[in-house]
C-alpha cells in the first residue's frame, strides 16, 4: 500500500491557512485595539501597503473583519472585527502572554492588557463544561477523520 500523501485533516492547519500569513494576526491585533484605518494599520504593523491590502481583503472575505465607511469624499473605510474575528482575540491574548514569559526579559512587556477587575490579564484556557483550567496532562486526543489515528494514517 502506498504511503498517504495528504496531511492530517486539521482545524489548526485550516485556521493557519487563513490567519497564519505574515501580518494577518497583527492586523487583528490592531483592529481589536480600535486601530482599523488603513494608515493606522500601515504605521502600527509596518507592512507594505500592497500586502496589507491583500491581507485585509482576505480577512474581510473570510468574515473575520468587516469594512465600515467613515468618509465619503474621499471614500475611506475602517476595519472592525466581526463576531468571528472577536473569537480569535483570546488566541492573541495567549500568544502575547507566552511571548511576555518566554521572549522578553522580566518586566519588559511592551503592552499590558488590564482586565475589568483592575489587574493585568493572565489568560488561561478553561473547559466550558466543568470550568477547570486545561492542562496538557488532562487531554485525550480522539481523531474523528476517517483513516487517521493519533499517530498518523491508519494502516489497512
Amino acid at each position: 500500500m502506498a504511503a498517504r500523501k495528504e496531511p492530517r485533516p486539521c482545524s489548526i492547519a485550516d485556521t493557519l491557512a487563513l490567519v497564519g500569513e505574515k501580518y494577518s494576526l497583527l492586523v487583528l491585533r490592531e483592529v481589536c485595539l480600535g486601530n482599523g484605518r488603513f494608515d493606522q494599520l500601515v504605521r502600527n504593523i509596518g507592512a507594505p501597503r500592497d500586502i496589507l491590502a491583500t491581507r485585509l481583503r482576505r480577512l474581510v472575505d473570510a468574515g473575520i473583519l468587516a469594512k465600515h465607511l467613515y468618509s465619503e469624499r474621499p471614500q475611506r473605510f475602517e476595519y472592525r472585527p466581526t463576531p468571528a474575528g472577536l473569537e480569535l482575540e483570546p488566541v492573541l491574548m495567549t500568544l502575547m502572554a507566552w511571548g511576555d514569559r518566554h521572549l522578553r526579559p522580566e518586566g519588559d512587556r511592551p503592552m499590558v492588557l488590564e482586565h475589568s477587575c483592575g489587574r493585568p490579564l493572565a489568560p488561561a484556557v478553561t473547559c466550558r463544561a466543568c470550568g477547570d483550567e486545561v492542562r496538557h496532562a488532562d487531554l485525550t486526543a480522539r481523531p474523528q477523520a476517517p483513516g487517521w489515528t493519533v499517530t498518523g494514517p491508519a494502516t489497512a
